[in-house]
């Protein structure tokens, strides 16, 4: 062998792992455990105007991408989107508010005035065939008694929504201030999310769009269509000259909300009691209109605005409303079907990625 030709370049030799690496990856893992359980933990009190924050820049981003198509100026955009928003929702609130808490008041002075006076079950010793059931409810319920507990109820309600106020107000703000940034910089988050999950761009397409539907199914389809039910009935109740109508139309719109529960928790039991007081086109009236406009509304509207949005089940839709509203309180209405929307999309994730592998 020539010594003087050129030799060729040694294959570099790899080396050895170093046996404490899968250790080290275990250490790691577990301090982004804690970390991510430290981080939830400093989040929990602000939930509720995470949660709801998070709705509404999903149900503004497509108001958010048009404005900003026109103006480049991304903090303006994003104050017009709140001024929008606050027009819609803010303002009527208040006011809902002001009057629900006179609403409250007086209906428990009504309720209260008719207990004492033994009007409520008067008319029912002017029909015979319903005398046993006037005489059975005096034997079995001291109804005074209970009217004016429920009476007391409310009127602490109406009590706890003024000490509250200030609580209310601060939620509100910080909604608006997590708004802000979830609609300014939403950009930034989504490409941070992207980039930090262990999904592939397109498993990350899936997420974000099953969030979004759900979200919009979330909204659009159970808030919006309770607050319409709740709306008719409380408007029947005001036609026909019944208590609160106001409170029991607000009552009304969130047991809409509740799957298997409804309205006609409400407006059932009001018909039998303007039947009961004699009051019979009035009872048939709002008979009529609970069972054909109010539950009316419920299919008609909702298949259209939510579709196969929800992409759940039914008894998972009930679950996940009512797990959510237990579990996390008012902001369950979001949390609930998210927790079980992301968990079965993971699912069939991983399924996907089970099956590829074979």
């Amino acid at each position: 062998m020539n010594p003087s030709a050129p030799q060729p370049p040694e294959t570099p030799k790899a080396r050895p792992r170093s046996p404490s690496a899968p250790a080290n990856g275990l250490v790691l893992t577990a301090l982004v455990l804690i970390g991510l359980y430290l981080c939830f933990q400093l989040a929990l009190p602000f939930l509720p105007a995470i949660s709801w924050a998070l709705a509404l820049a999903v149900v503004l981003g497509p108001l958010q991408r048009k404005l900003e198509s026109k103006w480049k100026r991304r903090n303006r955009v994003t104050f017009i989107s709140l001024a929008v928003i606050a027009v819609i929702v803010v303002v009527p609130a208040i006011f809902v508010t002001n009057r629900l808490i006179m609403e409250i008041s007086k209906g428990a002075e009504l309720i209260q005035t008719h207990a004492t006076a033994g009007t409520l079950t008067r008319p029912l010793g002017n029909y015979p065939h319903l005398a046993p059931l006037d005489r059975w409810i005096a034997r079995q319920i001291d109804l005074p008694e209970t009217v004016g507990r429920l009476a007391t109820w409310l009127t602490n309600i109406a009590t706890s929504f003024v000490r509250g106020s200030v609580m209310h107000l601060t939620g509100l703000l910080l909604t608006f201030y997590l708004l802000f940034y979830f609609l300014r910089d939403r950009h930034l988050a989504l490409d941070s999310l992207r980039s930090l999950a262990p999904l592939s761009p397109a498993e990350m397409d899936r997420v974000f769009s099953r969030v979004t539907a759900t979200i919009h199914a979330t909204v659009y389809g159970t808030l919006v269509v309770a607050t319409i039910q709740g709306t008719l009935g409380g408007l029947m109740f005001w036609i026909l000259g019944l208590p609160a109508p106001l409170l029991w139309g607000l009552i009304m719109g969130l047991l809409a909300v509740i799957p298997v529960l409804g309205a006609f928790v409400i407006w059932i039991p009001a018909a039998i009691w303007l039947a009961s007081q004699g009051m019979w086109g009035k009872a048939l009236l709002l008979t009529a209109w609970g069972g054909i406009v109010v539950a009316g509304i419920d299919n008609l509207i909702y298949p259209i605005l939510v579709g196969n949005r929800l992409h759940q089940h039914t008894l998972l839709t009930f679950i996940s409303l009512v797990g959510g509203l237990i579990f996390f309180g008012s902001s369950g209405i979001i949390l609930g079907p998210l927790s079980v929307t992301l968990t079965l999309l993971l699912l069939e994730i991983w399924h996907d990625r089970k099956l590829a592998h074979r």
